[in-house]
């Protein structure tokens, strides 16, 4: 179609009351570049009224019907053009785009390649037939016919940026760039090529020069739900989810009814961890369109989220029934799989979500977390061939690739291979986040400072539950372990790493402005207190009703210790320690799905660490008797039931013996240790930090003398 079948309406000039045939037809034809449609129908209709099979007519009356939304009359009508006349190539031209919109591509293919037979060089037919090729994933193909219609008409900018959406879709950037720069030097102002220009440098890791290409086609097509889609992915891959939850609202009030804005509104949200705002716009995109299939792993996540695995695994299938080549779903099914121990599955589900999309760093780290590398394993090479590509990954990529790597060195026993790769991507992935130590360590003084100044208050007010039981701890110390002994028991149900705590915290009101922690706390009253011990109540009791305790295993609750005891008095603490040396290094060795942001340099992890022995020793001394038990990973591996009986008196139960079978207790698990509690114990995880000791001096500086605590010392 030409792009003046599209131009707005205008007014409509006198018909004159004789006109000959040519007249007519021309008078038809200016009233549908006038928009006119109306007109062009009637002025068509009195014609073919005298002449009914004037072909020229027919297939213009069917190019007014297209305009008016009516295709199916558009098909009969150049269908009945063709019949009267077949030689001419443009007929079957847009009989082919026709088919193509009303969703019968074989036909539309047939029509495309019928007009190329009577005149190969139409340009439109050849950009036509590319498009049927790029829908199919044929990418190779459409690029070849986008080509021959930018050398049959130099100017055609929709070829161009067609072209460069084919050599995108092969991950070809450079050339598709290209491409969109020739598109954009025949029309400085076709947004949909800058669009598209984005989009190609959004994916080839360039953040900044996209938000600078969709900005500018923002510019010329405001509120384009397209445009502000793809700006909106591209600040949610720079992490600034605030901005882009802010373009997808906007982009929503503009169309409504945009199953995408909804799908990636609802996977922003989950980023922010807003799992209500998440679940509501996962569920507007699926209501809007039933069989989208990333609308569908979309809710797919918000239902993994809420913890819903049957769900969520139920959604990712429908997706790829309905979309196989959908790389993501395949790669979130993996995920189901290995939260619940399915280990040899979810590695085949990742290996189909790497064989449609073998550039996508994040599915080979999945598949790194989900077994362990043997000698000749065959999934390193492809690892490391990613990695020595001439042609490199964005940083994001790159970035998850090392760790990847890292984590199969270190199973083959290759530490300084691992230790190598380990320092490239913690190296990419700290350039990228904005961690501002001197404030977190402020807020290690503050905390101590503040609650050096408040009453132990446990019995004043707050909500008397003994339901929920904190894990606490630095990440990789042992928590998921202590969980997963803790959900072993029948009376218990293991949340998982819960945010509800600090969010009800940061709402929790301010003097007229928001809620500072931990300043504001000398100003709770007894009201308050309670009020936020019931609200986290509510929440935690809703994900088990029938549970006699409920654990929350989120690490960085440490940080609210005191706040925990003066709101849930009765609430039981576990703390989970572990050699100083072996928990830095196993952070460093990950990349986290949530935020760490103090992990991912070696001084700065163990400055942090100090800070964090400290606060521990600071609530121990700050809490009364019994109310929090520490407990040492080391000890745990030496004495299995010792320490679980331990474990479980603290928390008021009788013990059970299925505690000590944690590693074959089915639920998800969501850490990165999920590999781990589904094996028995054992004692490889200890002393870990030796195969690295000749590159820890940065951090064995800064932990000074914790580092070298021995790890059996006893604190109770």
């Amino acid at each position: 179609m030409s792009q003046s079948d599209r131009t707005a309406s205008a007014a409509t000039p006198q018909t004159p009351a004789i006109v000959t045939l040519e007249q007519a037809f021309a008078l038809a034809q200016e009233h549908l570049k006038a928009g006119r449609l109306v007109d062009a129908d009637r002025v068509c209709g009195d014609i073919l009224r005298s002449q009914p099979d004037l072909a020229a007519v027919l297939h213009l009356r069917g190019i007014v019907a297209l305009n008016r939304g009516d295709l199916e009359s558009a098909v009969d009508l150049v269908r009945r053009a063709i019949a009267a006349d077949s030689s001419v190539a443009i007929y079957h031209c847009n009989l082919g785009e026709m088919h193509r919109r009303a969703g019968r591509p074989d036909a539309a293919l047939d029509a495309g390649l019928r007009a190329l037979a009577i005149d190969a060089d139409l340009p439109q037919a050849l950009n036509n037939v590319g498009i049927l090729y790029y829908e199919r994933g044929a990418f190779d193909q459409a690029a070849d016919y986008y080509r021959r219609a930018t050398a049959r008409a130099p100017d055609y900018a929709e070829a161009y940026s067609n072209l460069g959406n084919a050599l995108r879709a092969g991950k070809r950037y450079d050339e598709a760039l290209a491409a969109y720069r020739q598109a954009l030097r025949v029309r400085p102002d076709f947004a949909d090529a800058l669009s598209n220009m984005g989009t190609a440098l959004r994916e080839a890791g360039r953040l900044t020069d996209a938000e600078t290409a969709y900005r500018r086609a923002d510019e010329l097509q405001p509120d384009s739900p397209s445009i502000l889609n793809n700006l909106a992915l591209a600040l949610k891959e720079a992490e600034r989810f605030d901005e882009a939850a802010a373009l997808l609202t906007r982009s929503a009030r503009a169309d409504p009814s945009n199953a995408r804005t909804q799908t990636y509104l609802a996977l922003v949200s989950l980023e922010q961890s807003q799992p209500a705002p998440a679940a509501a716009a996962a569920a507007r995109a699926v209501a809007l369109a039933p069989d989208d299939a990333e609308a569908l792993n979309a809710l797919g996540l918000v239902r993994l989220e809420q913890q819903d695995s049957p769900a969520a695994l139920a959604l990712f299938h429908r997706a790829v029934t309905l979309k196989p080549d959908l790389a993501d779903a395949h790669n979130n099914i993996g995920n189901v799989l290995k939260e619940n121990g399915a280990f040899a599955a979810a590695r085949e589900a990742y290996g189909r979500s790497i064989a449609l999309d073998p550039r996508e760093a994040a599915y080979y780290g999945n598949l790194a977390d989900a077994g362990t590398f043997g000698k000749d394993d065959p999934r390193l090479a492809p690892m490391e061939a990613l990695a020595a590509a001439p042609r490199p990954l964005a940083q994001t990529g790159l970035c998850r690739l090392n760790f990847a790597l890292a984590k199969a060195y270190d199973d083959l026993g290759r530490f300084d291979e691992a230790f190598a790769c380990m320092q490239r991507g913690n190296a990419i992935k700290r350039g990228r986040i904005a961690y501002d130590e001197s404030h977190s360590m402020g807020l290690f003084d503050r905390i101590g400072a503040t609650f050096d100044r408040n009453p132990r208050r446990g019995g004043d007010g707050g909500c008397a539950s003994s339901l929920p039981v904190f894990v606490i701890g630095m990440p990789r110390s042992g928590t998921t372990l202590i969980e997963q002994i803790l959900a072993s028991h029948p009376a218990v149900h293991g949340g998982g790493e819960l945010g509800d705590f600090s969010r009800l915290t940061a709402a929790l009101p301010g003097a007229g402005r928001g809620f500072r922690y931990p300043e504001d706390i000398l100003a709770l009253t007894a009201d308050a207190r309670r009020g936020l011990g019931e609200a986290y109540m509510q929440a935690l009791r809703a994900r088990a009703p029938g549970a006699e305790r409920i654990t929350d295993k989120m690490p960085a609750n440490f940080l609210f210790v005191g706040l925990i005891h003066l709101v849930l008095p009765n609430a039981r603490i576990v703390h989970v320690m572990r050699d100083a040396r072996d928990t830095c290094v196993s952070c460093y060795s990950k990349l986290f799905a949530a935020e760490q942001n103090f992990t991912y340099d070696l001084g700065e992890l163990g400055r942090y660490h100090r800070k964090y022995a400290g606060l521990m020793d600071h609530w121990r001394k700050w809490l009364p008797a019994g109310v929090m038990l520490d407990v040492r990973y080391e000890d745990v591996v030496a004495d299995m039931e010792g320490q679980a009986r331990r474990i479980i008196a603290h928390c008021g139960l009788a013990w059970d013996d299925r505690c000590l079978a944690f590693h074959k207790t089915d639920r998800p698990i969501k850490t990165a240790s999920v590999a781990q509690v589904r094996e028995p114990i054992y004692r490889k995880a200890l002393d870990r930090w030796r195969n690295y000791e000749g590159h820890l001096a940065p951090l064995l500086d800064a932990l000074g003398d914790i580092g070298a605590t021995p790890a059996n010392l006893a604190v109770d």
